[in-house]
């Protein structure tokens, strides 16, 4: 039998009862235990608690002005981070490490390091970017700036570069609409750098309250939000209704686990199966006319929803669809309710688009290989884009193998958290189905990573000392936990860093190139139609409801290959022939992108601008070092 460690009394300098490399014991006080005098502020435990946090702070703020941003190469920031900000993240994960040792007594230490984390990962671009981050992001400013001016919705108009499902699913733009005029800035521009940042702390207490549904402790539940965070490199939570619909899913699924247990399931569970005990205890069950009660409150934030992204609904359902599998969370009333908002909304206000994706599943139902493709499918050229392709995939597998050893390893907490184990897997069907744009195989991985993570995180935290039963003894359990857990979260640190800003130098948008793409913009008459390689410039959509747009390169390899041949013989059977103005913008974001995503061979840009700027129905009427645009010559008919 474990020995009841005493509660220090007032005043004694015993150190919080931890077992060694951080495992705590059962009976460690978890709140309220002790007072800390003057003295205990200098003991070992307690000064590497927060002297980590202290130092990789002040190594992260020295590294700041040595970040040249605005002289990026093939290396993307890769070659550009000075060596004290790769250093603090060091210092950061080690000081996450020791403070997990008193996360039973204090789990607001792990919190902080983790807001930190985030903090040091994600805020350097918003700091330091004198311009938009990610250029498709400046449409999503433009789709606000649309509704400012306009005062309504057209859901049914066709707008350029099928922007039309924007005023169909408008619940963000809306919103942002609300925040510019109530922070009384000119666009949301001014802020939407800082979207990555602020989605991610607004995660964090979601994520916790997802995970200690189903575990205790505190370790595993600060691991999981970790690697949650160094593991979401895909650029998803950007100033988006993506990112603002993962949120709320999250708080549905939230809800859902601790308010929708059936009665009887979670007592039966626990008789049937000796559950692991780092796992929580199951929630209490729900009567029926507390769960109608909870599916009118979850009903407006569905609605939400709905609202606000077209995909996102879609992965609620076919979550909500896998926790009907299981016993406790057997609900079908809350997932018919779910599908009929989804439902009601695409055939009135998202109609157009809806009918649209309904006529083309015929092609897309069961095209796998289709389905799962990344973009357009183009070869990553360059060694900044091709270090982050091969850190994606290192990343995925190593996160889907943490997770894989969990569930063989640790059956006991599988058993305990399968519905948001079912929830992880429930995405993946969804390759069969549609690509999404080439989104596909992104949107999976991001609706799949926090369950993911927890599990991936179960694998490095081994169950409370004394406790775990298995084939591996406890304390080698442990010991490997101490060598493993410091290890992995600091390749999974390291492994961000490429796979997040290894194309860094096709997301900075210099504000000369901004200026020059918004002159032209502006100054074309109403019904032009504006010509580029990609859409991934800044400013691409600016007056998208006034203007037409034919991005020239966004199409399958063997086309490009055809149309850089014979650029305007290509383009000119397909211009307009009623005398609308038409303009060809090529920028040096165009070029860095088509490059580096393989949408052009080597030179490829370079060649297509050389031919037009020769061609005499092309002529240059403005430009700079960042960009040049040109306007076609239509022959004079007759």
């Amino acid at each position: 039998m474990q020995q009841r460690v005493p509660t220090p009394v007032q005043g004694s300098k015993q150190q919080p009862p931890d077992g060694p490399a951080g495992e705590q014991t059962a009976d460690a006080p978890t709140k309220g235990a002790r007072r800390w005098s003057r003295p205990d502020l200098i003991q070992p435990q307690i000064l590497f608690t927060w002297l980590p946090l202290v130092i990789a702070t002040a190594l992260w703020v020295y590294s700041l002005p040595h970040i040249d941003y605005r002289h990026m190469d093939d290396w993307g920031l890769l070659d550009q981070l000075p060596a004290a900000f790769y250093l603090s993240l060091a210092v950061l994960t080690g000081g996450f490490v020791v403070s997990l040792r008193r996360a039973g007594t204090a789990p607001w230490w792990p919190g902080l390091y983790s807001v930190a984390l985030l903090f040091a990962l994600k805020a350097p671009t918003a700091i330091l970017y004198n311009s938009v981050r990610y250029p498709w992001s400046s449409k999503h400013d433009a789709v606000v700036n649309h509704l400012l001016a306009n005062q309504e919705l057209r859901p049914g108009v066709p707008l350029s570069g099928n922007m039309a499902a924007y005023d169909q699913w408008p619940g963000f733009f809306t919103l942002n609409a609300g925040l510019v005029r109530a922070f009384g800035v000119d666009t949301a521009a001014s802020y939407l750098n800082w979207a990555s940042l602020f989605y991610g702390v607004v995660l964090i207490p979601v994520l916790v309250l997802i995970y200690r549904t189903f575990a205790e402790d505190w370790r595993l539940v600060w691991t999981g939000v970790w690697i949650f965070e160094v593991a979401n490199w895909v650029g998803q939570d950007y100033f988006s209704p993506q990112g603002m619909a993962l949120i709320l899913d999250l708080a549905v699924l939230a809800v859902v686990f601790r308010h929708f247990v059936r009665p009887g399931a979670a007592g039966e569970l626990r008789s049937r199966a000796n559950l692991d005990p780092a796992a929580a205890s199951i929630p209490p069950p729900t009567t029926g006319r507390q769960r109608a009660v909870c599916i009118a409150i979850l009903a407006p934030l569905i609605a939400a929803i709905n609202f606000t992204h077209q995909l996102t609904p879609v992965m609620l359902c076919v979550a909500l669809f896998a926790l009907n599998l299981t016993r406790r969370y057997r609900n079908p009333g809350l997932l018919v309710v779910t599908a009929v908002i989804m439902l009601i909304w695409d055939v009135t206000m998202g109609r157009p688009l809806f009918v649209e994706t309904l006529a083309s599943l015929k092609e897309s139902v069961g095209n796998l290989l289709n389905n799962s493709r990344a973009g357009y499918a183009g070869e990553l050229t360059g060694p900044g884009p091709v270090l982050q392709g091969r850190a994606d995939v290192v990343m995925v597998l190593v996160i889907a193998g943490l997770a894989a050893v969990a569930v063989v390893l640790r059956r006991k907490l599988v058993k305990s958290a399968l519905p948001l184990l079912l929830v992880s897997i429930a995405p993946v069907p969804l390759f069969a189905v549609n690509d999404y744009g080439g989104e596909m195989l992104f949107r999976v991985y991001l609706f799949g990573l926090p369950g993911a993570a927890f599990f991936a995180a179960a694998a490095l935290v081994p169950a409370a000392a004394g406790q775990g039963k298995g084939r591996i003894r406890p304390v080698v359990r442990r010991r490997v936990a101490a060598v493993a857990l410091p290890l992995v979260l600091v390749l999974l640190v390291a492994g961000f860093i490429p796979a997040y800003y290894g194309k860094e130098r096709m997301y900075y948008t210099p504000p000369a190139e901004t200026a020059m793409v918004t002159k032209v913009l502006d100054n074309a008459p109403k019904g032009s139609m504006i010509l580029a390689v990609t859409g991934s410039f800044p400013q691409a959509l600016h007056r998208y409801d006034q203007l037409e747009h034919w991005y020239v390169a966004e199409q399958e390899e063997p086309q490009n290959a055809i149309m850089l041949r014979d650029p305007v013989g290509y383009l000119e059977p397909q211009l307009p022939k009623d005398g609308r103005p038409v303009y060809f913008v090529l920028t040096r974001t165009q070029d860095f992108y088509t490059a580096g995503e393989g949408l052009l061979p080597a030179g490829g840009f370079a060649e297509l601008k050389a031919k037009l700027e020769a061609s005499p129905k092309f002529r240059v009427i403005d430009g700079n070092a960042y960009g040049t645009v040109l306007q076609y010559v239509a022959p004079r008919p007759g």
